[in-house]
């Protein structure tokens, strides 16, 4: 289907490679997502011709932007907090690989100037979303690295990350927008698996694969029990309508009623 991306299973190769590109009339999101790995002494140098975010993903880098060199390191998607670049249209990054490493990026069209900002480990905060929402079985990670708490009115991403723990879902109870979404997902393990939802539609999702979100489906997560599930989120703000508080399922909001009452079975500890 239009929406499930699964052309990367086996990963990534080293360069740069198009997830979705914005640029195309048929991306009906209107997002770009793309991989770039680079090899351990590798010095590359561009110009974006959008807004775009950089997030390391792994390896480390120095990275240089408007005369300024920093120095960023991550060896853990799942323990460690992110480091991000984000930038309008004629922002001049320089990486330098010291190790093998490897980004995602994120852009979309957008003419407007706006400051660089960066985002370091040192500002993130795990925020435990559904703790004790149902049994526990709702408790995941989530980490918003900007929005528009952070991030300049002009800018037309938002950007997070969310840590599902095995066997339990996150992006719950199911929810909407009208904004367009893509996750990217990877795993502890590379036999890990997991299942989205959009709508009536449910997805087996494997490393490496990405999901579009459009046209107002809902939308929830869950990881197969024994492997953690990691994906990043992108969602692109709408002219008349900024992203904000999503839309919870009305039949399944009761879930995260501090006393929901929900069956459990008699005499089992869970």
């Amino acid at each position: 289907m239009l929406e499930h991306i699964t052309d990367h299973r086996d990963g990534f190769r080293l360069g740069h490679t198009v997830i979705t590109d914005h640029r195309d009339a048929a991306e009906r999101t209107g997002i770009g997502v793309a991989v770039w790995r680079l090899k351990a002494g590798e010095r590359i140098s561009e110009t974006f011709d959008n807004e775009a975010a950089w997030l390391l993903m792994d390896g480390e880098v120095t990275i240089s932007v408007a005369g300024k060199a920093y120095e960023w390191s991550r060896t853990s998607l799942f323990d460690e907090h992110p480091s991000c670049l984000h930038g309008p249209k004629g922002t001049v990054l320089e990486v330098t690989a010291k190790t093998d490493a490897e980004f995602t990026i994120y852009q979309c069209a957008n003419e407007a100037d706006f400051p660089i900002e960066k985002y370091e480990p040192d500002a993130g905060v795990d925020e435990p979303r559904g703790k004790g929402q149902v049994g526990g079985t709702c408790l995941r990670f989530v980490r918003t690295i900007f929005d528009d708490t952070n991030s300049s009115p002009n800018a037309q991403l938002v950007l997070g990350e969310v840590i599902t723990m095995p066997g339990k879902w996150s992006s719950y109870p199911p929810h909407n927008h009208p904004q367009p979404e893509i996750y990217h997902y990877r795993f502890t393990d590379p036999r890990g698996w997991g299942h989205g939802e959009l709508d009536d539609d449910v997805l087996k999702i494997r490393p490496y694969d990405s999901v579009r979100i459009m046209d107002m489906k809902t939308h929830a997560q869950v990881a197969a029990p024994g492997y953690g599930m990691y994906y990043s989120w992108v969602i692109r703000h709408l002219p008349a309508k900024r992203y904000g508080v999503p839309e919870f399922a009305q039949e399944h909001a009761w879930t995260m009623e501090e006393d929901a009452d929900f069956w459990q079975p008699k005499g089992v500890t869970l």
